[in-house]
């Protein structure tokens, strides 16, 4: 088999070309990173979770009408993707004050907020990925005004399925990011979901025990990451239900 060309590594994936023009094959890692990659650790199975919960979440989307980067799973750690000019923006959505929001503002974390918040942050981890307002994102020309009219209600959109596939089996979407990607269909440009959803990119709580079961278990050292994960994968039924710990997960096909 020949050894294909790889196109971009980051933190936690590999993207390699793909076997049609406009695609690309995309690895899970199972390198988990926090703090700008500042603390780095190997969570063995963590691409495997990662990349079945992405596939879970993106064919949700794509069954609202939602459209994303996802074609098909290829492995237990690939996905063919459809390639997408990436906007250079991380997208957040947040429910309920957590992480950098509580530290800036102050506000208690798990404080509910009065309407979901959509913020952006420019994608440059030397930088730290700092957050930047509207008319920075204009005026530096990363989007338009209509473009970013379209993400933020692309992003809303998001929001409300994975709020309700989360409170369906017990867990709190507390944040999440997204990364928007464009491609072209003849002259017509439209935006799409790129990069992942999985706990990696989610802050996720359980409704009852308040246990976090998303990166903030690696970032603060509550416990095993991979359990957390897994958990996350038993409910939504993306693996056995009598499930309770796998370090090398056993996934259903």
């Amino acid at each position: 088999m020949a050894r294909r060309k790889m196109i971009y590594e980051g933190k936690a994936k590999i993207l390699y070309e793909g076997p049609e023009p406009g695609t690309f094959v995309q690895y899970f890692k199972d390198d988990a990173t926090a703090f700008n990659a500042q603390k780095k650790d190997v969570i063995d199975g963590k691409g495997v979770l990662n990349n079945r919960l992405s596939e879970f979440f993106m064919k949700g989307l794509t069954n609202i009408g939602i459209p994303t980067h996802f074609l098909k799973r290829l492995n237990m750690r690939e996905q063919l993707i459809r390639s997408a000019e990436i906007v250079p923006l991380e997208v957040i959505v947040r429910n309920f004050a957590a992480g950098t929001m509580s530290n800036r503002l102050g506000i208690e974390e798990g404080t509910p907020l009065p309407r979901p918040i959509v913020e952006f942050s420019y994608k440059d981890d030397a930088l730290g990925d700092p957050l930047v307002t509207e008319e920075y994102i204009i005026a530096f020309g990363w989007a338009s005004q209509q473009d970013l009219d379209d993400i933020i209600a692309l992003a809303l959109r998001v929001n409300d399925f994975m709020s309700g596939v989360m409170y369906g089996v017990g867990i709190k979407l507390v944040d999440f990011k997204i990364e928007v990607g464009r491609v072209w269909d003849n002259d017509f440009m439209r935006l799409i979901i790129a990069d992942e959803i999985s706990p990696d990119s989610c802050r996720l709580w359980d409704m009852e025990t308040g246990r976090k079961l998303d990166k903030d278990v690696f970032r603060r050292d509550l416990g095993n990451l991979a359990d957390a994960y897994t958990e996350v994968a038993r409910r939504l039924g993306v693996l056995p239900s009598n499930v309770t710990h796998t370090p090398k997960p056993t996934i259903i096909n």
